[in-house]
């Protein structure tokens, strides 16, 4: 059973399988087909919903956002923006004044995406709307919409629904396991951990607290867990799989959040990369850009980083960022923890270090000195998996270098270093001579493939090319893509 609010009215869903998503829901169900259904993968914002909750309002993607993700939540769609007495929401207004809207198929999303925008007061539109398509009007008059309505009040019943939702969060959300767990392991009565979603054959467990998870999860060793979906959703829509057993750990509060001490940064496997991103610009500002590029804000509000390291994609985008940071990877199976350096969990394409029972609990980096470069190469800015992504982080000491971490995405079948470009750099002068010197060991280190991203030419040629920005950018030059001077 799962109980959420939909458009200000509370509702109970029985006898839906758990991997029943939120759009299909919406429209075959319940006859709500504002939202729309164009991908069916996360990429085009059609489906575009605003979720409240403990983390405040968050446009989401429903194609891939399953039912029970939804447990205790407040949904909006676009039929339920309006007021009660039936006044538009300022988004609403403003984009037919500004003539937003033509074929009107993406219309739903964009609204939703501004709605929340607007309740989040946030204005930087280029990135707010990055997850939504326009084929027909285009974005200027979009965008002159979203800034019409940006002074407006955010509407009553949006308001409420974010100051309930804020005074029911758990305090210091800021720092892991700030969420107070009860007597029983953290299973309120709303959440029953052992009930399963229906009439299916597939149980499905939401946990409270990892211990919990912890202990299903070693009675369930082949059970699939299901962190922000943004990738098993696509398992479900486009590759019709059944997950068999699954565990939902979104309700898993000691799994969020980032606690930074004077010698480590600590990440919950659970945090978004939404809740990372200011974290990281703060610490290491390339990485932060770099996860502004990280799928839409839609995807970045629940994909999660231990989602994005415990799939093993060689393509994902934190792990070489982290890898070049030192990160430790945190593995618990029931009682049993243990830590291994992240570059050590990926063996072989699709092959990690991680036994049946075995989750990512968190992953920790040293403090450190800003080094951190982060180059993610793609054939577009927004929305695009990376053809490659190079992360390197090189210390230099009265012009000589010390050490180097410098790790690569796309370059093999795993997230994997440069070791014999760091050992040609170490002990050099940080010149363009050493520089250029070092570039002949990337072959040492990569054979990457071919595929419709990229060639293994351009990918090892890019490679070496971002070793030399890297001097170029530490040497002060402008080497901003996004920057044109004369």
């Amino acid at each position: 059973m799962v109980e959420f609010t939909l458009n200000g009215a509370h509702v109970r869903i029985d006898g839906e399988p758990p991997t029943r998503t939120l759009l299909d829901w919406l429209r075959e169900t319940r006859g709500l087909t504002g939202t729309k259904e164009g991908c069916n993968e996360g990429d085009c914002g059609a489906c575009t919903v605003m979720v409240t909750d403990d983390l405040g309002a968050r446009a989401l993607n429903a194609c891939i956002l399953f039912l029970p993700q939804l447990s205790g939540k407040t949904v909006r769609t676009v039929e339920g923006l309006a007021a009660p007495d039936g006044t538009l929401h300022p988004v609403q207004q403003a984009m037919i004044d500004h003539h937003g809207a033509q074929c009107g198929f993406c219309t739903p999303g964009f609204v939703m995406s501004m709605a929340t925008a607007h309740a989040n007061g946030a204005q930087d539109y280029d990135t707010q709307l990055a997850g939504n398509l326009c084929r027909c009007t285009g974005y200027a008059p979009i965008h002159r919409a979203a800034e019409a309505a940006a002074q407006a009040p955010v509407p009553q019943h949006i308001a409420s629904e974010l100051a309930s939702a804020a005074s029911a969060a758990p305090t210091n959300l800021s720092s892991r396991g700030a969420a107070a767990n009860s007597a029983e392991g953290g299973q309120p009565a709303a959440r029953n951990p052992a009930a399963t979603c229906g009439t299916t054959d597939a149980a499905v467990f939401q946990p409270n607290t990892s211990d919990a998870l912890a202990a299903w999860y070693l009675d369930n060793p082949g059970a699939t867990l299901i962190a922000g979906a943004t990738d098993v959703g696509l398992w479900v829509t486009k590759q019709f799989r059944d997950l068999g057993p699954v565990a939902f750990l979104n309700a898993c509060a000691d799994l969020r959040g980032i606690d930074i001490t004077d010698d480590t940064v600590t990440i919950g496997a659970m945090t978004t990369l939404t809740e990372l991103l200011p974290a990281m610009q703060k610490l290491h500002p390339s990485f932060a850009d770099m996860i502004r590029r990280y799928g839409s804000v839609q995807v970045r509000n629940a994909a999660t980083v231990g989602g994005n390291v415990a799939n093993g994609s060689p393509i994902g985008d934190s792990p070489p960022a982290l890898i070049a940071l030192g990160a430790t990877l945190h593995l618990r199976k029931g009682d049993s923890r243990r830590a291994l350096l992240l570059e050590d969990f990926f063996l072989e394409y699709g092959k990690q270090d991680r036994s049946p029972g075995e989750f990512v609990e968190a992953i920790s980096i040293p403090r450190q000195t800003d080094r951190l470069r982060c180059y993610k190469i793609s054939k577009r800015f927004d929305q695009d998996i990376s053809a490659l992504c190079g992360c390197l982080n090189i210390t230099v000491e009265s012009g000589t270098v010390t050490a180097a971490r410098i790790a690569f995405g796309g370059m093999a079948g795993i997230p994997k270093r440069a070791s014999a470009v760091e050992t040609a750099l170490i002990g050099q002068p940080w010149t363009d001579a050493s520089v250029t010197a070092a570039l002949p060991a990337f072959a040492q280190d990569f054979s990457p493939l071919s595929d419709m991203r990229a060639s293994a030419q351009y990918r090892l040629a890019s490679a070496r090319n971002l070793l030399r920005r890297y001097l170029a950018e530490d040497l002060g030059v402008n080497v901003s893509a996004l920057e044109v001077t004369p």
